[in-house]
């Protein structure tokens, strides 16, 4: 039945998510999801929303909720914009800031989603390796472009990019849009929201997802430039006028609010991290430093594949890139609770 397709869908690739298995007492470390669940307050705010107002539609602007986005960054409400997640905001991004006739310029490896997109709106795009570090180098993105796009800290290695270094690519880049998606930025990577007010081609990313863990919610948002939110705003009300529904934003802020568990859950991760890449370190693995909720770790004797199978026989899921080649023996990894760490560390050690 794929003659009644449109013709651009016979050229898309997909993105392919992290697995999402329906096991029982599975250790699941390949979605750098929150091993500890959102705030009590989310709870709270959830069950208070769950009222007779559900018939009514939510707010087409979400008006509180970037309210108290602006004011957690010190902004104004007009420079927010929110979406179903950081994909569906990125979605918007690609199509209202970065399709241009220069071609769009991101990193060889890097978030996959971001080729699909280029895909779907026929953005035109080059992709910039890495260094030999695996590290994203300014200096290459210097030149002609339609827009540049980067994680930072960048996924799946999970390195994170000097503050200053950013800011020597917005002050060389000045005729294009700079994308910074900063999903996993709470977990020890200095924010480029600083900087938005000095520099308007700056569009910063973030999500609740991860270090709110408010996966299941699917809140994403974007901060600039009163300019660049306004395109954002004008794709968002062609497509979709109501994007955020009554809980997603009622648990959005109530975890916003929260700061003192916001802070402790995220320093929990980041000392976990800290114990997780020493144990394989002395096993043997090269590690990249990780400003992020996971770490991208390969040995030297063991192909990552076969790890990867190794855990999966003993009911615990990593995520292993088979493309490109270059980074086929690394596991990523996501950063789970003290027991979740612990049984990682001992599957591994019976399989090598």
């Amino acid at each position: 039945m794929s003659q009644f397709w449109s013709q651009v869908v016979h050229t898309l690739t997909p993105y392919v998510p992290g697995e999402q298995p329906k096991l029982q007492n599975l250790v699941k470390l390949n979605t750098n999801e929150n091993p500890y669940g959102p705030s009590p307050k989310v709870i709270a705010a959830l069950q208070r929303e769950a009222a007779d107002t559900l018939r009514l539609y939510p707010d087409p602007n979400s008006s509180h909720l970037k309210a108290a986005i602006a004011e957690y960054h010190g902004l104004q409400a007009n420079q927010v914009f929110v979406g179903n997640g950081s994909d569906e905001v990125l979605a918007h991004v690609f199509q209202a800031l970065l399709k241009h006739e220069l071609p769009l310029l991101y990193p060889d490896i890097t978030y996959s989603f971001y080729p699909v997109y280029c895909g779907l709106y026929g953005i035109q795009y080059q992709t910039v390796p890495l260094n030999a570090s695996f590290e994203i180098a300014i200096d290459d993105y210097l030149r002609p472009n339609g827009g540049i796009i980067f994680p930072n800290p960048n996924a799946p290695t999970g390195i994170p990019l000097a503050l200053s270094e950013i800011e020597r690519l917005l002050q060389a880049n000045t005729q294009s849009v700079v994308v910074v998606d900063e999903a996993y930025v709470d977990f020890g990577t200095e924010s480029a929201v600083s900087l938005i007010a000095q520099y308007p081609h700056l569009l910063v990313t973030h999500t609740y997802s991860k270090s709110r863990s408010l996966a299941g919610l699917r809140v994403g948002y974007a901060v600039g430039n009163a300019l660049l939110i306004e395109a954002l705003m004008r794709v968002k009300d062609s497509f979709n006028s109501y994007p955020i529904d009554r809980f997603a934003e009622a648990g959005a802020i109530a975890a916003l609010e929260d700061e003192a568990y916001f802070q402790q859950t995220r320093q929990q991760v980041i000392a976990t991290r800290s114990i997780l890449v020493a144990e394989l370190q002395d096993m043997g693995f090269e590690v990249l430093p990780s400003g992020a909720n996971f770490i991208f770790a390969r040995h030297p004797a063991h192909a990552g594949e076969q790890l990867a199978s190794g855990l999966r026989e003993q009911a615990i899921i990593v995520r292993h890139f088979k493309k490109p080649a270059r980074i086929a023996d690394f596991l990523r990894i996501t950063v789970g609770d003290e027991m979740q760490n612990q049984a990682l560390i001992t599957a591994i050690r019976s399989i090598i």
